[in-house]
């Protein structure tokens, strides 16, 4: 029987059973397995209208690099304001630096992205397409972003440590936006997807935002955000209407429209844009 023929009620009644550190462990091993087994192998897609080589490291991955993608809504957006060429972006929760690449190439040589990934895995294959991509203009790290800097507990399901998740955990540097600025620079274009820890990674960013930076924020509104005590309208107040110009979509093949013209939206995870009305 396969892995994913074995009903939910099944693994929720092996998961009530066994002990946290027993589940964990076998999550931990479960993960391990599927790495192993995986044959890595390298493809080459257009990926937002650049050729790109992209190594494929795990399922994951596979299902999400390779095939072509379209031009996607926010970068489009992004860069008619301040994704331009010699422009400074933060990815924060960055994965294996698809996206990233994809900004290294819109802002060109004179430009930087700044790619942060908690996922030592991750990061390592996101090192390996930089390679292949000859990306000179793309820092990768391996860390986690925060409310304040030090060490933070990372769990292999992919999110910061809840006190919940049974799935193992493990440690990682925790950076704040406003430390990468002061070693990096102040960034044009901020673009979190941190798996419901936004309103935390914003609230590191207290000088950063001063300088009203172009913000795309992945909403994890029912799959983690309210989980770290994160609401939509607390994620909201970092974007004032004087200050910004807000617009968001849903999850799928949609375009952005104007906040104040789709409140609906906001009842699931969905997708922030909020550009600055600043020149």
């Amino acid at each position: 029987m396969s892995r994913s023929s074995v009903p939910n009620s099944i693994k929720q009644a092996i998961k009530a059973a066994a002990p946290p550190l027993i589940w964990g462990f076998l999550k931990r091993l479960q993960t391990q397995l599927a790495l192993l087994s995986f044959r890595t192998r390298e493809v080459r897609h257009n990926y937002h209208g650049f050729p790109l080589t992209i190594r494929l490291a795990d399922p994951l991955g596979q299902g999400w690099y390779d095939h072509d993608w379209d031009a996607l809504p926010e970068l489009t957006l992004l860069g008619a304001k301040k994704l331009k060429p010699g422009a400074k972006v933060f990815d924060l929760g960055a994965h294996q630096c698809v996206v990233a690449l994809v900004q290294s190439r819109l802002v060109g040589p004179e430009g930087l992205v700044v790619a942060l990934e908690a996922s030592d895995h991750d990061a390592s294959v996101g090192r390996a397409n930089r390679s292949l991509n000859a990306a000179t203009n793309l820092e990768i790290i391996h860390g986690v972003i925060a409310a304040r800097s030090g060490t933070i507990t990372f769990t292999l399901e992919g999110h910061v440590d809840d006190g919940v998740s049974n799935a193992g955990r493990t440690t990682a540097r925790a950076y704040t936006i406003d430390e990468l600025s002061r070693t990096f620079g102040v960034p044009d274009v901020l673009f979190i997807d941190v798996e419901g820890y936004e309103i935390q990674a914003l609230q590191g960013a207290t000088e950063t935002l001063c300088t009203m930076p172009d913000c795309f924020v992945e909403v994890h509104v029912g799959v983690g955000l309210e989980r770290f005590g994160g609401t939509v309208e607390e994620v909201l107040r970092f974007f004032p209407a004087e200050r910004y110009e807000c617009f968001v979509r849903a999850d799928g093949p949609t375009d952005f429209t104007s906040l104040a013209e789709s409140p609906q939206l906001l009842q699931d995870r969905f997708f922030l844009l909020a550009l600055s009305r600043s020149a």
